[in-house]
């Protein structure tokens, strides 16, 4: 698989991340089932042979048991941990964790960035994340906290290099003032359905938009070499078999990806996805399925190179009308 250079690291990450949200099973405090483990296992296994080096956590992700059937795969090949990127995410707490309760919030307080590291790496048994990154924003932030924060894991090897997740540009303007680590990613809802960081773009000088809140989000990022990693990036499955009761402009997406698919005799996923590569901007889009097959299909969007009339086909029937 080609790979990218994340800027301002020593990290060459597969063009393609595995994201780990539902790897742990069910979202409560049960403890994983050995068929949840041994699923991980395999799917680990699966990404690593497709040529998958980048690995997206959440300390949040079916309450913490996605870390800890993770850690188990881990376990179960020496000298794997070496090999991977292994990303983590913190700041978001769920209304139904016991350990916190309710309501759902975000917390990027000193204690809680560094205790939920901690606690991660004790799941992962490892001692370190290669990249740590702020999941959402919090409207209570305290940035000399998060700064010190950064400093103590940075310091003690516990954390490699910084990013966030779903922020604004002005939010990590505002972040920058205050960490003197770099913020290498960036991780945002984006895909055909969800295209809008990429069609705000398109929009310059017409007095009405829908894309608000993401107003030159992607040109930021790519002016301060920050990589842009797509989640949801098959906009959970409805680019494949939209529901009887979708819009127009999904069901005309989804047949267009079908079309496409056939003539490059390739995947439907692999079209998705290879729209987003398709991007100069050298996004990461990150896959979640727990389909071992359907994992494979999706890579084989690295070998797919659509024509620059395929990409904007596919723009204008998810958008559900020409570009401007």
């Amino acid at each position: 698989m080609k790979t990218y250079k994340i800027p301002h690291t020593d990290l060459e990450v597969s063009r393609l991340v595995y994201g780990t949200m539902h790897m742990g099973g069910t979202w409560d405090k049960t403890p994983p089932t050995d068929e949840v483990k041994s699923r991980a296992v395999e799917l680990i296994n699966t990404a690593i042979d497709l040529g998958i080096n980048h690995i997206d956590l959440a300390d949040i992700y079916t309450l913490g048991k996605s870390d800890i059937v993770v850690g188990h795969a881990l376990q179960q090949s020496p000298g794997l941990r070496a090999k991977l990127v292994l990303q983590q995410k913190c700041g978001i707490i769920v209304g139904a964790d016991p350990d916190f309760g309710p309501p759902g919030r975000y917390d990027f307080s000193y204690d809680h960035i560094v205790g939920s590291v901690e606690t991660s790496l004790k799941r992962l048994h490892t001692d370190h994340f290669d990249i740590l990154a702020l999941h959402r924003p919090d409207a209570l932030i305290e940035h000399e906290e998060v700064a010190r924060a950064f400093d103590d894991l940075h310091r003690s090897g516990k954390v490699r290099y910084f990013g966030v997740s779903n922020h604004s540009a002005a939010q990590i303007e505002l972040l920058k003032k205050h960490v003197d680590q770099p913020l290498v990613v960036n991780q945002l809802e984006l895909s055909l359905l969800h295209h809008y960081l990429i069609s705000d773009g398109l929009t310059a000088n017409m007095t009405v938009t829908p894309y608000a809140n993401v107003s030159g989000l992607l040109d930021y990022c790519r002016l301060n070499d920050i990589v842009i990693q797509a989640w949801s990036s098959v906009a959970g499955g409805r680019l494949f078999n939209p529901p009887s009761n979708a819009p127009d402009h999904v069901k005309k997406a989804a047949a267009l990806i079908a079309q496409l698919a056939e003539k490059h005799q390739t995947t439907k996923e692999a079209v998705a996805v290879g729209w987003l590569l398709r991007h100069p901007a050298g996004i990461q889009p990150i896959l979640g399925t727990l389909n071992s097959e359907r994992l494979k299909h999706t890579c084989a969007a690295d070998d797919l190179n659509l024509s620059r009339r395929e990409w904007y086909e596919l723009l204008e029937a998810a958008r559900g009308d020409s570009v401007p």
